[in-house]
């Protein structure tokens, strides 16, 4: 694991606070822009932790805002860190994460833009990126080849590596390559940055077990806006606990004529 190299000694969070640009939203139409926590001008993002969490339900636009807030610090919204460019998107990739950031200001302190913006899908160009430009660079020493591992182990030894550093992180669903153990491993690598305090996360995902680690903001986003929320009170929460509660109740609800689960 590299060594934890700061450029400041003030604790994560970084970023500190997200605004809205009223004179470059206006007028704007279609999506994102017309993502119904952004119709509120009052529109005001807060980072008070190191790792803060996004959730909702899929088409709510948490996805959009983690890739809009990367694209802020200059990350590409494919995936990587400052100044990589190792996915070739100009046709194939939607850009609303990277329209969304012209309309977004941010407040540092201090600005730390070191980092890494983490996809899932995109997760092996970015590898395959890295290794070969390990290999084009001898003075880099041997490449990282995060892809000899297991999926799952690939990207844990990933965020091992790349996160021991400050910095600040985007991650956007990292369980879906993830199995419930590897989550775990996961949970234990945002454990330390929460308590060090050397980097900040901003993470979306759909994972109970990630948002269960303690101590992080977690943050839902609705149609109704964005409103803070303890971990059990949300609606992943709830239907993981129906299903382990009561696994054939639960099953049998899902596979009903109206497939409604009581929760």
């Amino acid at each position: 694991m590299a060594r934890d190299k700061r450029q400041t000694r003030l604790p994560a969070p970084f970023l500190k606070r997200l605004t809205l640009v009223e004179d470059k939203i206006a007028g704007k139409t279609g999506y994102p822009f017309d993502l119904p926590w952004l119709r509120d001008d009052s529109f005001d993002l807060r980072f008070s932790t190191p790792v803060t969490i996004l959730i909702g339900e899929n088409g709510t636009g948490k996805s959009t805002l983690v890739e809009a807030i990367a694209a802020l610090c200059g990350f590409d919204e494919a995936g990587g860190g400052k100044g990589y460019r190792p996915v070739d998107h100009e046709r194939a990739l939607d850009r609303s994460g990277a329209a969304l950031a012209d309309v977004l200001r941010g407040a540092w302190l201090p600005k730390v833009t070191t980092g890494w913006f983490f996809k899932a899908e995109t997760f092996f160009s970015v590898a395959r990126y890295l290794d070969v430009a390990a290999l084009d660079d001898p003075m880099s020493g041997p490449p990282p080849d995060f892809l000899s591992w297991s999926h799952g182990e690939g990207f844990v030894r990933f965020f091992e590596e790349r996160m021991s550093r400050q910095g600040i992180y985007f991650m956007d669903e990292p369980e879906s390559a993830l199995s419930p153990k590897r989550q775990l491993e996961l949970l234990r690598i945002l454990h330390g940055i929460q308590e060090r305090a050397a980097a900040q996360v901003i993470m979306a995902t759909h994972s109970p077990i990630l948002m269960a680690l303690p101590g992080a903001r977690l943050l839902e986003i609705t149609r109704h806006g964005i409103d803070e929320v303890n971990y059990q009170d949300t609606e992943h929460f709830r239907l993981y606990w129906t299903f382990t509660s009561d696994p054939d109740r639960f099953i049998a609800d899902a596979l009903g004529e109206d497939g409604e689960v009581g929760l």
